[in-house]
C-alpha cells in the first residue's frame, strides 16, 4: 500500500485549474477553423469518391498509441471512449501528480493501480518517448477488452480509455454504449493512486 501526501494549496489548484481551461478552449477554437477552412466554395468541382467503408468495418481497427506525441482522441464511432485530448467528445481533464519526484516512480504506482483496480491486465508497452513515458495496458470490459493508454509528462498525466469492440444492432449505423463505463474505470484507477483530477465543476467554480 502507498500513502500519498496531498500538498496542494488553493492558489496552486486555481492556477492549474484556469490553465487547464484556457487549453481545452483554445483547442476547441482550433479545430473549429480549422473545419471552417477546410470547407470548399460553392462552385468548386470535384469528383465524388465512393466509400467501401462502414462505421463497422472502421471499428474494428481502431488506432492506439501517440499521435503527433499526444494521446488520441476519442473516435467519433466508438462511444465506449473517455480522452484527455481535447478534441474528445468524450473528455475528461488530465490528472495532476504531487509529491512524486520522477516520472518512473509515478508509472511505478500507476502499473500497480492497474494490476489491483482492474480485471486479468496486460501491460502491452511502456516507453519512454520524446513526449513523457507512454504506458499502454488492456483490461477487461463490459463488451470484451478494453484498452488503457496513459502519458505521464512531469506532473501531469493524459489519458484514454476506449472499448476495443463497438456493437451494432442491424440494421442500425449507431454503435451502442456510452462512456460511463470508461469514466467509472478511471474512477476507481485515480482513487486509488490519490492523484488530483479536476473536473468541469471545478473550471466553473474557479470562475464564480
Amino acid at each position: 500500500m502507498y500513502v500519498i501526501k496531498q500538498s496542494f494549496n488553493r492558489p496552486s489548484l486555481i492556477r492549474f485549474r484556469r490553465e487547464l481551461l484556457m487549453i481545452f478552449i483554445a483547442e476547441k477554437a482550433l479545430s473549429t477553423v480549422a473545419v471552417a477552412t477546410a470547407i470548399p466554395f460553392p462552385n468548386a468541382k470535384s469528383s465524388p469518391v465512393p466509400s467501401t467503408t462502414t462505421p463497422f468495418s472502421q471499428a474494428q481497427n481502431l488506432p492506439t498509441g501517440l499521435e503527433n506525441g499526444k494521446i488520441r482522441p476519442c473516435p467519433s464511432i466508438n462511444p465506449g471512449c473517455v480522452s484527455s485530448n481535447p478534441m474528445s467528445s468524450s473528455f475528461a481533464f488530465p490528472w495532476r501528480i504531487d509529491g512524486y519526484s520522477s516520472n518512473s516512480s509515478a508509472m511505478q504506482k500507476l502499473q500497480d493501480a492497474l494490476v489491483k483496480t482492474q480485471k486479468n491486465v496486460k501491460i502491452q508497452i511502456v516507453e519512454d518517448t520524446p513526449s513523457g513515458q507512454y504506458l499502454q495496458a488492456e483490461v477487461d470490459g463490459g463488451f470484451g477488452r478494453d484498452v488503457l493508454e496513459f502519458l505521464i509528462n512531469g506532473d501531469v498525466v493524459s489519458f484514454r480509455g476506449m472499448a476495443t469492440k463497438v456493437t451494432y444492432v442491424y440494421p442500425f449505423t449507431t454503435a451502442l454504449g456510452d462512456s460511463k463505463g470508461q469514466e467509472g474505470r478511471l474512477k476507481q484507477i485515480i482513487n486509488e493512486l490519490g492523484w488530483y483530477a479536476p473536473s468541469f465543476d471545478d473550471s466553473m467554480d474557479m470562475l464564480d
